[in-house]
Order: C-alpha cells, then structure tokens, then sequence
C-alpha cells in the first residue's frame, strides 16, 4: 500500500489541505457574528473580493454552489429561464437547484468544448415580450470551464455578450471558482473580469487551496437581497472568519504562485503525449483511454485520477502537487498508457 505522503492525487484542485501559515491565520483569526455581520475578518474578505472585481459589495457562503445558485436568483424570477452550455458546471454539477429550489427553468447550447460564443447563445435567447415562451432572463458562463478541460474563456466573447446583453434585458452570471486560474493564465485583470457580469461567485476552495468557501459578488441591492437568500438556505454562518482568514491567506500567499500549476499541468502533458499549448490553466484531459482500467491501475500505484467518462480521465495539478509528484505521476501514467 502507497503511504499517504507519497500519493498524488490528481483527481482535483478540491483535495488541498491547509497549509502551515494558513492554519495559523485560522487560529489567529479575529471572530464575530457573522449573521449579525460582526465578523471583522470575514468583512474584510467580502470588501477585499468586491474591490478586486469591480463591484459594490460581496457574501461570503460556504460553497460554490450556493454561490452560483443565489446569484442566479437574483437576476432571475421563478418560472423564468437562465441560458447556459450544455456542459457548465450550474446545470452539470449542482443537483437541477435552480429548478428545484428556486423553480428557475435552465435551457442549454451545445458548446464547442465549453468555449463561449456570443453570438450562439445570443441567438437562442428569448424574449421577455412573448407570453407562449419561457423568458430568458441570464446567461451563465463559466470561467474557466471545468468540462472543457479548464479552458480560459476568450475576453472578446465575454465583452460581446456583456454589451449585447446591456439593450436586451437580459443579465450575465459568472460562474467563477477558477476565475483565479483564468486571470493567472490571461493576465486578464480579475476586475475585467468583474464589470462583464451583474452577479459572480468565486471560489476560495479550488486552486486557492482554502478549505471551504465562496464569495458572490453585485451590487449592494443584490447582496442586501442574497443574505436574505443565504439564510434561508441555511447558510447563516457565525464565527466564521475562521474559514475567511484561510481565504485572506490564500489572496495575499496562493494567488500568486497559481502559474506553477499551470507550468505543472503543462509538463504533465507533454510527458503523456498531449500537446502542451492545449492546456490553458490546470487541467490535462486523456481522451480514448481505458479509464476505469487507468484509474484503478494507477490507484494501485499511488496516483488518484478522476474518471471523466469510460474513456476519458482528468488531471489536476495543484498546491499539493509539487513538480517531483508530477514526475512521478507521468512515469506510472506513461507506463499504463503504453500497454
């Protein structure tokens, strides 16, 4: 049996633990109230993440889902519709709770691997004026996108849809929980990012390395709204700047070093056989493989990847996930592809 310290799990960004300097921020951390919003630190993390996008105010929630979720409630009414591809990950991962909690109907555009065009989801929208359709009221877009392999989604698309959008009446969801991943690879400034879309939720728990925990971020009107929403939820949190002085911690020390990742994932690659300039940010995908027999051979060896499908695997480089461990898991990877 492999021993813990030496595995490499390559299954996600989710599975990083704490680091030493972040476990003591937690310690250290200044606590209050939150549902009384008298948690200094996790203010701070909310008016820290507004400014960076661009934005009047922000929530802190304990996952990406309920980020996404609430947002998209807020720009869109029961029995309305949010347009998005057919792979995001709102309507892929997160249990139909648009629908089932909020009885928001989500529509979908078969995308080119999860790459954004403007124009084709433009042109399936519905108008609000037709009283036999189902209104669209949001797109939701991904950044980067999870199902296609991590791609960064392209600024002009992003900037064609916001514009448009802007004289249809019709709001613009950003899924982020690698936004910071999209930014470190594109140098597009993460307030960029912010001003094209009415509501974003971004995450701290991927390749930020914190435990747990979102921030959704619009305007003032919107979060007064969302802490409505977060508390019916249930996720009316209290002491909890605990977990936001891990997400402080990860701004000021994680952000930063995400480019390893990629530079990683990118060698990964290349050791596999797939073409380097295919990987935008941390994300390798094995297409036409075997992947149970992959997954569970590898497994064997020390080396969690995640089953995408029956014949295509996912890696993903990370925190924990130094270059040793990238060679290490090219060498059993190389070995089982060649058989």
């Amino acid at each position: 049996m492999t021993d813990a310290a030496e595995l490499v799990d390559l299954r996600s960004d989710t599975v990083t633990r704490p680091t030493a300097g972040m476990r003591r921020a937690m310690a250290e951390a200044e606590v209050g109230d939150d549902v009384y919003v008298e948690d200094p630190t996790v203010t701070a993390l909310e008016e820290r993440t507004a400014e960076l996008f661009g934005h009047e105010a922000a929530m802190f929630v304990p996952s990406g889902t309920m980020g996404n979720q609430i947002g998209m409630r807020l720009v869109c009414e029961p029995g309305q519709e949010v347009l998005c591809d057919a792979d995001a990950h709102v309507v892929t991962y997160e249990m139909g709770a648009a629908a089932a909690v909020f009885g928001i109907s989500t529509r979908t555009v078969v995308s080119a691997g999860g790459r954004l065009d403007a124009a084709q989801l433009i042109e399936q929208v519905r108008p609000r004026d037709n009283w036999h359709l189902t209104a669209t009221a949001a797109v939701a877009v991904e950044n980067s996108h999870n199902r296609g392999g991590g791609l960064v989604q392209p600024l002009e698309e992003l900037q064609a849809l916001w514009d448009w959008s802007r004289g249809a009446d019709v709001a613009v969801h950003l899924d982020g929980a690698r936004i910071w991943n999209a930014h470190a690879a594109s140098g597009v400034p993460l307030s960029t990012y912010g001003r094209l879309a009415d509501t974003a939720s971004v995450c701290f728990s991927k390749g930020l390395g914190a435990p747990v925990g979102s921030v959704l971020v619009a305007s003032a009107e919107r979060i007064a709204a969302a802490r409505l929403w977060r508390k019916r939820l249930g996720g009316g949190m209290r002491q909890v700047g605990v977990l936001a002085a891990a997400c402080l911690y990860a701004l000021d020390h994680h952000l930063p070093r995400l480019g390893e990742d990629h530079e990683h994932a990118r060698l990964l690659a290349k050791r596999l056989g797939v073409d380097p300039a295919a990987v935008e940010t941390n994300m390798v995908v094995l297409d036409g493989v075997e992947a149970p027999m992959v997954a569970e051979a590898a497994k064997a060896r020390g080396v969690l990847v995640s089953q995408v499908s029956a014949s295509r695997i996912r890696l993903v480089t990370h925190l924990d996930v130094d270059r040793a461990a990238v060679e290490r898991a090219a060498d059993v990877l190389t070995e089982l592809l060649d058989r």
